[in-house]
């Protein structure tokens, strides 16, 4: 036992005076371990502090108090409600199958009611108004709720100026003042209201950095807004009512709670979602099972972050491996004096291993605490990330020294193979500097060639055969581990290009090739960062081709419109107006819709004065699948299949036209807009007649609009399943053909013919062309314009399909690249301080200086060349066989859509197998070249000389 203390001790002293000796090498191999390692414990810090204590996370939703009431919306009746309600929600006394065939209840419960006698009470209002800022209208949240009160400690944070104190004051967020490009003392109005109001304060949500909100005190904005918008005729702010209730002692029990749900009111207690009661003591789990308490697993992303780790590592291994082989060559000699007095074969390896122990060591450290002074460097940027601040600065000793623990693992993995190498060799070679004869293993590119084929198939399939992506990940992972192992034998491969290449680039190709135990290890770390790349990349470009085919556009390319349904189209001219003076016109159309009742009706309005219109289908036109009275469940699977096919049956493609009830009031202008030349059409409308985009609406050249004029009625008759009462109006119309796109529109009616059918219309916007695109600028300016109008609705133009895969194929690429270069910088590192002798024989037989540098260059471009060759061929298996398995489920989504009864409007597209070319092209060309030439540029053209070592 001393002796085996002793030798090691002697080792680690042996290892840490060498790489001590060798600063260069051990930095570049500390730095492989510790990057990790300082990025995992970074990480493990920053997720523990962001996440909150169950205490903390109720603090800030309710602050201080002990519970948050709020109507449970069963209309007062009682309720089941689960310990923590937040996620499941609750459920009316008797269940929701007591609804199925009645409506559901309706009116409010009475919280205050529930709450107890003697309770401290605090008010939270909240709704969603449009306040007026520098730049326009801001949709934001306004709140009131004395915020100095106790109560409210936690769930918000004074940033700036006061609370506020009267009618008039209010306070912001941070983010709202941002947006809005307002301070503090600045003045604030809301839309439809004249009050104005000064902002004494900010402050932020904890929980909610980004959120626009705006609190008032209790009975300042709310209110008197929704009184102003109601005398307008406009829809009102709403608002819902929070009461937090504090009652000291032991909090909100549960029975409390449950006198509380007999009055219709649900509860959110602080002591009792801390301490929950017994499943038997809760009647809402009486029908539902205790799944109803689990809110989710982390075993998906766990396994994502050990998959991540595992790769990581295995690069880690795969470059920092023949770092430790080439430093145990370096130090042959001093192995081989150990050996010559005495030391046998596991004193050689505990030398070599002691130094992937010492570097692991160090880099644990180093890694450990730079992450832990980054997190808190960077601290203020996460949480800004993040969207919400942190619990506290949360550091777990146990979880940073298993994360240092997996540093000295991978030191020591990374040496063990030197290590034996090492190990085998005769004190006299050592001594010597002979390497002896080495034969080719050919054991493990049969067992690598084994494994390509096994993955392959296994990978093929899980993509055709089977709904579990994991066999797919599997697959690949094993294929990419078989060409690993064959990274050798190809390596050798690639040699046979030495013959037609120019002086250097041949002495490159051949070091690499005479020294595979350097090379292969670095080419292979290459491939695994290549193949990843690659394999999300063609899976993107894939994935991205599909929904390029399955887009359908709201408007033709350039057209767009601004419509608005407020006030009866009071605001038109004034949009119009805008449009013009801030878009490059090609065409410009007005439009109306039509109104039953009121000129502020719409076809879906609330309003019992208001009626509703649609585009009449006569019943022979309709689905047999759809409509009053039917039920899916009626009709057989075959049955469904062959309606599907029935054009009756077919779902429309949408669109973006605007209209109500399928139905537009415009001119031939309207179809310049949306694109359609047919000469046909435009003569109908310049005629009188409509145009009709909807086949099963058209019956002997006429079109019907029913008018629905008692919503009462018509409800009635929905509720019954019967056909609601109304009015058919028939109007003469021509039918599109199956070639030209309404964009949506089923009927386009020209104003006189809406005129002379009775109809009621008012202005609803314009339809536009441009002759060209507008720039970002024109679009903004133009949205300000609308702002300041005073309008919700901002102006749609039709821009196409826009990928959104750039920005990730293009830090794919250059993540790519970095780890290329930089693992081919590595390789290049160490074979320079292999081939130091060889350098030095070149600079003695006469060769110029340039020839060092530009073998330098060519080592590394060579190694970064054969990674991303076969990383790239890599790659492509795991993103085919995703892509087939997507085709898989498609095909069934579809299959089951049929089955349904949902019909076959829309087209299945095949995903198709896309290579990113270009994304390949930058690897393959780029990257090699930018390695060569950066490795040219950083190695010294000058080496000294030095005499031959003695034998």
């Amino acid at each position: 036992m001393k002796g085996w203390y002793h030798s090691w001790l002697a080792a680690i002293r042996i290892a840490r005076r060498d790489a001590w000796r060798s600063k260069g090498r051990s930095i570049l191999v500390l730095a492989m371990i510790a990057v990790p390692i300082l990025g995992v414990s970074a990480i493990d810090v920053t997720l523990r502090s962001a996440e909150l204590t169950p205490d903390q996370k109720l603090t800030r939703e309710m602050g201080a108090a002990d519970a948050l009431l709020t109507d449970a919306g069963w209309g007062g009746l009682p309720i089941h409600q689960p310990p923590d309600p937040r996620f499941t929600g609750t459920e009316p006394v008797g269940g929701f199958k007591q609804y199925e065939n009645k409506p559901m209840p309706e009116g409010k419960a009475d919280v205050t009611k529930a709450i107890p006698a003697g309770a401290k009470v605090l008010v939270d209002t909240r709704a969603v108004a449009r306040l007026r800022t520098t730049h326009g209208l801001l949709s934001t949240e306004v709140r009131e709720i004395k915020a100095a009160d106790p109560m409210a400690a936690g769930s918000l944070t004074l940033t700036g100026g006061r609370h506020p104190e009267k009618a008039g004051e209010v306070i912001a967020t941070d983010a709202f003042l941002k947006d809005s490009g307002l301070s503090v003392g600045s003045t604030l109005t809301a839309r439809s209201l004249d009050t104005k109001f000064t902002v004494v304060g900010s402050y932020e949500l904890p929980e909610s950095l980004n959120l626009t909100q705006v609190i008032a005190p209790p009975g300042t904005l709310i209110a008197p807004l929704n009184e102003a918008l109601k005398a307008q005729g406009l829809p009102d702010a709403g608002g819902s009512t929070a009461y937090r209730v504090s009652v000291g002692g032991e909090g909100f029990t549960w029975n409390m709670v449950k006198e509380a749900n007999a009055k219709g009111v649900q509860v959110e207690s602080r002591a009792v979602i801390l301490s929950p009661p017994p499943v038997s003591d809760v009647p809402y789990f009486k029908n539902h099972s205790s799944e109803a308490r689990e809110y989710g697993s982390n075993r998906e992303l766990l396994t994502i972050a050990a998959t991540i780790v595992g790769m990581a590592l295995l690069e880690v291994c795969l470059l920092a491996g023949p770092a430790f082989a080439v430093g145990a060559r370096r130090s042959r000699r001093q192995l081989g004096l150990v050996g010559a007095n005495g030391g046998d074969r596991r004193h050689i390896r505990a030398i070599v291993l002691s130094g992937g122990l010492v570097i692991g060591l160090v880099a644990a450290v180093v890694g450990t605490v730079l992450g832990l002074l980054l997190t808190l460097a960077l601290r203020p940027v996460l949480e800004g990330l993040m969207g919400q601040r942190f619990g506290a600065f949360t550091v777990r000793p146990l979880e940073l020294l298993g994360i240092a623990a997996v540093a000295v693992l991978t030191g020591l993995l990374a040496a063990i193979v030197p290590a034996i190498n090492a190990s085998r060799q005769t004190p006299l070679a050592s001594l010597t500097g002979r390497r002896g004869v080495r034969r080719a293993n050919r054991v493990l590119p049969m067992l690598g060639l084994a494994a390509v084929a096994a993955g392959v198939a296994v990978a093929l399939y899980g993509a055709t055969s089977s709904d579990n992506v994991l066999l797919v990940a599997g697959g690949s992972g094993i294929a990419e581990l078989g060409v690993v192992a064959l990274t050798p034998v190809l390596v050798g491969l690639f040699g046979r290009l030495g013959r037609w290449l120019p002086l250097s680039p041949r002495l490159a190709l051949r070091d690499a090739i005479r020294n595979r135990g350097r090379t292969a290890p670095a080419v292979a770390a290459v491939l695994a960062a290549v193949a990843g790349s690659v394999a999300v990349a063609t899976y993107a470009e894939s994935h991205d081709a599909k929904q390029r085919a399955e887009y359908r556009a709201m408007l033709p390319y350039g057209s767009g419109m601004a419509v608005t349904d407020e006030a009866g189209g009071r605001d038109v001219p004034a949009v119009r107006q805008a449009v013009q003076a801030n878009i490059p016109l090609d065409a410009l159309a007005d439009v109306q819709r039509i109104v039953v009742g009121s000129k502020n009706c719409t076809a879906y309005s609330d309003d019992a004065k208001c009626g509703n219109y649609d585009v009449f289908i006569p019943k022979a036109n309709r689905c047999p699948l759809h409509g009053p009275g039917k039920n899916i469940d009626d009709f057989s699977i075959a049955e469904r299949r062959a309606f599907s096919k029935d054009e009756r049956c077919r779902v429309t493609e949408g669109g973006g036209a605007p209209q109500q009830g399928g139905v537009l009031v415009g001119d031939e202008k309207v179809l310049t807009a949306l694109a359609v030349t047919d000469p046909a059409l435009v003569n109908a409308l310049r005629q009188g007649k409509a145009v009709s985009f909807a086949p099963t609406t058209f019956v002997d050249g006429k079109t019907g609009i029913k008018l629905v004029t008692d919503r009462k009625k018509a409800d009635e008759a929905m509720a019954a399943q019967k056909e609601p009462p109304g009015e058919v109006r028939q109007l003469p119309s021509v039918l599109a053909p199956k070639s030209v796109n309404g964009y949506g529109l089923q009927l386009l009616v020209p104003p006189s013919l809406a005129k002379s059918a009775g109809f009621t219309t008012v202005p609803y916007g314009v339809l536009f062309s441009t002759s060209a695109l507008p720039s970002s600028e024109q679009t903004q300016a133009l949205n300000g314009a609308i702002d300041k109008i005073g309008l919700d609705e901002g102006v749609t133009i039709e821009a196409g399909y826009v990928s959104e895969n750039g920005i990730v194929l293009l830090a794919l690429t250059v993540f790519a690249g970095l780890i290329t270069i930089g693992a081919a910088g590595i390789a290049t590192g160490l074979a320079q301080a292999d081939a130091e002798a060889d350098l030095k024989t070149l600079a003695a037989v006469g060769a110029p200086p340039r020839v060092r540098r530009a073998l330098s260059g060519f080592q590394c471009g060579t190694v970064s060349f054969m990674g991303v060759v076969l990383g790239s061929a890599a790659g492509l298996l795991p993103a085919i066989a995703l892509v087939l398995s997507d085709r898989r489920k498609d095909a069934s989504l579809a299959q089951e859509s049929l089955d349904m009864g949902w019909g076959s409007g829309m087209a299945r597209v095949d995903m198709p197998i896309v290579i990113p070319w270009e994304t390949l092209g930058g690897l393959i060309v780029v990257v090699p070249i930018g390695a060569a030439l950066l490795a040219a540029l950083v190695t010294r053209s000058r080496g000294a000389l030095a005499r031959r070592e003695a034998g």
